[in-house]
């Protein structure tokens, strides 16, 4: 049995997949069972239970101190000896002079409560996920501009399925105790890339409205992480490509280039946003997500001396 925490999150669902298609038995710990869908091997729970191992999803937002060690406690009341923690890119090994609400702080907290668990433990640490271009879709839908405050910054965007596959390796293998994975797509791109590869493939233009990052982009709960993180990417201090995927599962990290991309398929449920595979596998999340995703960038409108780009199929223009 495997126990998976988040377990209708982005990594949490698909990493539950993952291990059912293994035929193990999992245990989907969620504050809402109704969500976990009924499977063969599948059961919903709301506590931890015993497993062999466990994977830890810390929440989104800062949680209470000692919360994670009270999970990790329960794990060990419940006879679990192995814990693969989800982590950020960027987090401090050691000692840091982050100040308290920087995601890297915080996580280097719970990295460090894993670590003095006296359990097997596992740390992986991903870059950007490629399923937060979903807070686009509703701008793009409307005709606005979609707001950049990472500007031309690279990143090596990661599909959240790498993430659990990578997960279910560790979870079930040998040789992972005591190591830290830095997880990334095979390649750096930019987000007016990754905007210009959707312009392409939904066949009209996208307008990217370039912002200083500022804590009024973000939804307050995770504002002043948000806002440090833009800017360390704009500083282009997150343009990192890591082999760490490739090694682990023995398969190269998704990305599809625009020439092995199928023909556009659109329908009237998604209003022509359900993407095919593409370089940084948005991929039919947008047509099944899109109509769910909150906005998490404010759409103002352009400000004097904010640049404003438009991407159109094949082409890139700026004023």
């Amino acid at each position: 049995m495997i126990l998976v925490t988040g377990a209708t999150g982005t990594t949490g669902s698909a990493l539950v997949r993952d291990l059912l298609d293994r035929g193990l038995e999992v245990a989907a710990m969620t504050r809402d069972p109704a969500r976990v869908p009924a499977r063969p091997g599948l059961t919903a729970t709301t506590e931890v239970v015993p497993a062999e191992a466990m994977y830890l999803l810390p929440p989104a937002a800062r949680t209470p101190p000692g919360y994670e060690e009270n999970l990790l406690h329960a794990a060990k009341e419940a006879g679990i000896g192995r814990v693969v923690r989800l982590s950020a890119i960027g987090t401090p090994d050691t000692g840091h002079e982050l100040p308290p609400g920087h995601l890297g702080a915080w996580h280097f907290r719970g990295e460090l409560a894993l670590r003095r668990s006296g359990l097997e433990w596992t740390v992986l640490r991903p870059t950007t996920f490629a399923t937060n271009s979903l807070a686009w879709a509703p701008d793009i839908r409307a005709g606005r501009p979609v707001v950049n405050p990472f500007g031309d910054g690279k990143q090596g965007v990661i599909d959240p399925a790498d993430i659990a596959a990578v997960a279910a390796e560790v979870l079930t293998g040998d040789g992972h105790h005591g190591r830290t994975y830095t997880l990334t797509g095979p390649e750096l791109i930019t987000v007016p890339e990754q905007l210009a590869v959707l312009a392409d493939i939904v066949g009209r233009p996208i307008e990217v409205l370039d912002r200083e990052p500022s804590p009024e982009l973000f939804p307050p709960e995770i504002a002043e992480a948000a806002t440090a993180g833009a800017r360390l990417v704009r500083s282009g201090g997150n343009a990192i490509v890591t082999p760490d995927v490739e090694k682990i599962t023995s398969r190269r990290p998704a990305t599809r280039p625009p020439s092995e991309r199928g023909p556009r398929k659109h329908g009237p449920a998604d209003d022509g946003f359900r993407l095919k595979r593409n370089r940084f596998r948005t991929s039919s999340w947008w047509g099944e997500r899109s109509g769910r995703a909150s906005g998490q960038l404010t759409p103002p409108r352009p400000s004097a001396g904010a640049a404003v780009c438009t991407h159109r199929p094949a082409t890139t223009s700026c004023s």
